[in-house]
């Protein structure tokens, strides 16, 4: 018995519709239930879900991008204000915390609060860290250090005689 029925044809994704776990757990604890959480659970290699997958820019997890020319963090942060966030560095890690005290919702009262840390690469300068809040999304990112070019650099042998 196929796991997965046949794609129609050889252009269809054989993956569609296969549900993949978040990197993460569940971030989604605070939202308000839908249709869909309701449906039938779904077996995924051997763990049942009853939710449906949600594309990465939903997903509410961050993503880290540590490449030859930047250090990066984009953070979902949809249930705060901007207020409600604060960034800072200390020592070699970059600390983002965010809180809002309880407030009334449709089904009576909620109190978010998270802290993310992130070690920073040796090669990031702390005080060239800027951020960005667009379309609920927070970025947070600085450029890397440039660094010396090494010269050509001839290593001289010392010798050392043996005893006899």
């Amino acid at each position: 018995m196929a796991l997965n029925p046949l794609p129609k044809s050889i252009w269809e994704d054989p993956w569609t519709g296969i549900y993949s776990p978040s990197r993460l757990f569940d971030q989604f604890f605070g939202d308000v239930l839908s249709s869909d959480d309701f449906m039938s659970p779904r077996r995924w290699r051997g763990t049942l879900s009853t939710r449906i997958p949600r594309p990465p820019q939903l997903s509410g997890m961050s993503e880290v991008v540590n490449d030859d020319k930047e250090f990066r963090v984009g953070l979902d942060v949809k249930q705060f204000k901007p207020e409600e966030i604060n960034i800072k560095t200390k020592d070699n890690r970059l600390i983002i915390h965010a809180k809002h005290e309880e407030r009334p919702d449709e089904h009576g009262f909620i109190m978010r609060e998270f802290t993310r840390q992130y070690v920073l690469p040796k090669d990031v300068d702390p005080n060239a860290i800027s951020s960005c809040l667009k379309d609920n999304v927070l970025t947070v990112k600085a450029p890397k250090l440039a660094l010396p070019e090494t010269q050509e650099r001839t290593i001289p042998i010392t010798y050392q005689k043996t005893s006899s």
